[in-house]
């Protein structure tokens, strides 16, 4: 048996980096399960796994594949809620030590719950995430000041933001500081420059990219498979295919403020331990909302994750 690690990801095959650097095609054995991770992807990008060789012939030619085996235990991974399962999960990357989330202020726009959710969803992870906000280069006046704003509302909750442009070049070189030495994945929606910016800080991966369209002013999957690129000043990036929506999974009503970091910290001051911060008297978090110490657009990404939760909650 061999260890290897997942680097690639096409739903069926996977490609594993395993001893003295060996590539090599696996195949899932077939019984072969995640315990307590209801997924339509069992194998993930960064998982650690175990892995036997194989011969498999076809049409007479007979060449080694791998059978993935086991996988071993992960210390973290990223899911978004799948497209055509809504109870079922998939798994966009495992074993991250940083996420980043690549946000446009317009080409295509990003919203702030699309943001908070996957800010929510890293949170409940532990996965730290730091926010970038590309294509400074495009915007005009009133983009730009937009932009300073939503910067400056999530610095001041307490995440990491970089500004940048592959055109002027602007914070890539900061990007690559934070990146070197670890384990990054990039997310975001199509079109908002994730490869551009891979392909600048890593010179000859050439992935590929296409311009978003000028009608619609929305991405094209350039990406369509998950892949993780070793970087040559240390440490690995995944990239990922652009999402267009994104879910939380697993997770009890009352837990979900508990992963947006200043409505935690007011809601220990409410007059009820189990507050919703929706209905009750003497709630502290609709306070700081008032007095402009939460910002609305946060609350309202948190109503809507409690809704989703109703949506989804099996019935009883």
């Amino acid at each position: 048996m061999k260890n290897g690690i997942v680097i690639k990801s096409t739903g069926s095959w996977y490609t594993v980096k395993g001893e003295n650097n060996e590539v090599i095609n696996c195949k899932v054995k077939g019984n072969f399960r995640i315990k307590d991770i209801k997924s339509t992807n069992p194998v993930a990008v960064g998982d650690h796994i175990k892995y036997k060789l194989v011969e498999a012939t076809n049409n007479s030619n007979t060449r080694q594949t791998g059978l993935i085996t086991a996988i071993l235990d992960r210390k973290n991974y990223i899911v978004r809620r799948s497209q055509n399962l809504s109870k079922l999960s998939h798994i966009i990357a495992a074993n991250i030590d940083q996420a980043f989330l690549v946000v446009t202020i317009n080409y295509p726009v990003t919203t702030t719950t699309f943001i908070d959710r996957f800010l929510a969803s890293s949170v409940a992870y532990r996965i730290p995430v730091t926010l970038v906000f590309n294509k400074t280069d495009r915007y005009n006046n009133k983009e730009l000041r937009d932009l300073e704003k939503l910067k400056s509302m999530y610095e001041h909750i307490g995440y990491q933001c970089i500004k940048t442009s592959t055109v002027t070049k602007e914070g890539l070189a900061e990007l690559k500081d934070a990146m070197k030495g670890k384990t990054n994945v990039f997310n975001g929606h199509s079109g908002v420059g994730k490869s551009t910016i891979i392909n600048c800080i890593q010179p000859g991966l050439h992935l590929k990219t296409k311009e978003i369209s000028d009608y619609h002013k929305t991405g094209k999957h350039t990406t369509v498979h998950t892949e993780m690129y070793e970087l040559d000043f240390g440490g690995y990036i995944i990239d990922t295919p652009g999402i267009k929506g994104y879910g939380m999974l697993n997770m009890e009503a009352w837990e979900i403020s508990h992963y947006f970091p200043e409505i935690f910290k007011f809601s220990s001051l409410c007059q009820y331990n189990n507050c919703s911060h929706t209905h009750e008297p003497g709630c502290a978090v609709k306070e700081a909302v008032a007095r402009g110490e939460i910002e609305k657009s946060r609350i309202i990404s948190y109503l809507g994750l409690l809704e989703t939760d109703k949506k989804h909650r099996p019935p009883q």
